[in-house]
């Protein structure tokens, strides 16, 4: 299964569930990354970390490594 991570920029996708420690899982829970919902990918910084995603009417900067903890299924893009 894909992970957040690996999208690039204008790709969207469908969070089918979030891995990791408690701690991490519910951090990003908190931040608005449930399940069922869809992200874009806006863009990255200039060295490739963070990046920027669009989730509902937000935008929200994650680390590569804790977008790779978040499962998805592409969209489209």
């Amino acid at each position: 299964m894909a992970t957040l991570d690996e999208l690039r920029v204008g790709q969207q996708a469908s969070i089918q569930g979030i891995q990791g420690t408690a701690p991490l899982v519910q951090r990003l829970m908190e931040m608005g990354l449930l399940e069922g919902d869809t992200v874009e990918v806006i863009g990255f910084a200039p060295l490739g970390d963070p990046m920027e995603i669009r989730l509902r009417d937000y935008r929200l900067s994650l680390r590569r490594r804790e977008a790779a903890c978040v499962t998805i299924t592409v969209v489209s893009g």
